[in-house]
């Protein structure tokens, strides 16, 4: 696993990351994803939606708008309880969050527990705090053209809250056998108070959540199984190394205020332990606010039995980013091929922005490039996820397939005019084969 700073300078030298607004000097807590960086998130997002949605008959979709009417927001107790501690130094007036300054501290602390820490500001190095301050941070807006209190709406701070407001919506139109999920991938919007940690603390982020429908009764057995099957994903699909990934039963005081049961499934990330996502037993709370707040009916009626009740749900919810994160921490590593170091990211194939890297061996022979071309096309036609290089020499080009992640290199040389064959080059291995392209 690399440092930090060592993945922040390749994502943002081979074009997977780049900070936001970069060109007017950035904003702090917002990036940009580049070419290659698009490309390993839409895998990453396409095998969650599939291991949890497609190859599953009780998940379903749905993509919900951003921007919701600010009752939702009121509901969910978001107006009231989204909060972080909020502490200024008053010598240099850095805000920050105080949980985040000391160990041992969470959201719920109060100054007196803050000021005993004896935590430094980590701007100025002095410790002379005000009052901890409670900090909502939901983004406010106004929609329609008059701005004033009447048309306050709010960024979305998760995308849970759009799938329960269209509950009643998919039951009364397919009516699905309980247990079941609704499922949805978007955007969410968090004004941190100090963003941090890369692309793992941000105030615009990509997440995806399921809320998962059950009767009252049956939520431990079906927690257990969504957490069995988290790690399955995390573990057999994405394919992070299991002694890096941990469980964390989060206690009362530090769990979401619609949760009963929560637990955090963190990673071992360059910087630290830091969850990577959350489980949660959100019990019936979100359903019956909405019909307190709405006045409809969030009641399902069990098929069988005819027992009328408002269903129970578990969620899994993980940040995008912090995925990403992590796998392009379990994928680097620096090594030596051939006497010399090499900074090679072993991506899994299924994960690699592209799966081959054709090359003509000398881009100054035409019948060698033309050649090329060809495997290129077949290879294109067939995996879509392939590239071409013929820039600089092959050894150059070689580290630069390393460094992106593709797994196999294939070479047009000479022999390929004489007997069809090309040179396959394996990145984790540095092998090289012969075989024909169509074998590929």
């Amino acid at each position: 696993m690399g440092k930090l700073d060592d993945i922040v300078s390749l994502c943002k030298r081979r074009g997977f990351i780049f900070p936001g607004s970069e060109v007017y000097g950035g904003m702090a807590g917002t990036w940009d994803f580049g070419p290659l960086g698009v490309m390993l998130k839409r895998k990453i997002m396409d095998a969650w939606w599939k291991y949890f949605v497609e190859d599953r008959e009780d998940m379903y979709g749905v993509d919900a708008a951003i921007l919701m009417n600010p009752r939702t927001w009121v509901a969910s107790g978001h107006v009231d309880t989204f909060n972080d501690p909020l502490v200024e130094c008053k010598s240099c007036h850095g805000r920050f969050r105080a949980d985040k300054l000391a160990d041992g501290l969470n959201e719920s602390v109060t100054t007196e527990e803050f000021l005993a820490a004896g935590a430094k500001c980590p701007t100025c190095g002095k410790s002379d705090w005000g009052e901890i301050r409670k900090f909502n941070m939901m983004f406010s807006t106004h929609v329609g053209p008059v701005a004033d209190e009447t048309s306050v709406a709010y960024l979305r701070p998760e995308t849970a809250q759009g799938i329960f407001t269209n509950y009643k919506n998919v039951v009364d139109t397919i009516y699905p056998d309980l247990p079941f999920g609704l499922a949805q991938q978007g955007k969410a919007f968090r004004n941190e108070i100090s963003p941090r940690d890369y692309i793992l603390r941000d105030r615009e982020c990509s997440q995806m959540e399921i809320e998962y429908f059950v009767a009252p009764g049956t939520w431990e057995e079906h927690f257990e199984k969504m957490l069995a099957a988290s790690h399955d994903f995390l573990e057999n699909v994405i394919k992070l190394p299991a002694s890096a990934i941990h469980e964390l039963e989060v206690v009362p005081e530090d769990r979401a205020h619609y949760s009963k049961r929560t637990v955090d499934i963190e990673f071992d990330y360059p910087n630290g332990r830091e969850e990577l996502m959350g489980l949660a037993y959100r019990t019936d709370f979100d359903l019956s606010n909405i019909a307190r707040e709405s006045g409809k009916n969030m009641d399902y009626r069990d098929k069988n039995t005819g027992e009328v009740f408002v269903p129970h749900v578990i969620e899994p919810s993980i940040g995008v980013e912090r995925l990403i994160l992590a796998v392009l921490a379990s994928a680097y590593a620096e090594d030596e091929v051939g006497g010399s170091s090499r900074v090679v990211l072993r991506l899994p194939e299924t994960l690699a922005p592209y799966r081959f890297c054709v090359s003509p061996l000398l881009k100054n022979k035409p019948e060698l490039v033309s050649k090329a071309q060809e495997v290129y096309a077949a290879l294109r036609a067939k995996y879509g996820n392939v590239t071409w290089d013929d820039s600089g020499n092959i050894g150059k080009r070689y580290r630069k397939q390393d460094e992106i992640g593709t797994p196999k290199c294939v070479v047009v040389d000479f022999d390929t005019l004489e007997d069809g064959t090309v040179t396959v080059r394996d990145r984790d291995s540095a092998e090289q084969v012969r075989i024909k392209p169509e074998q590929l």
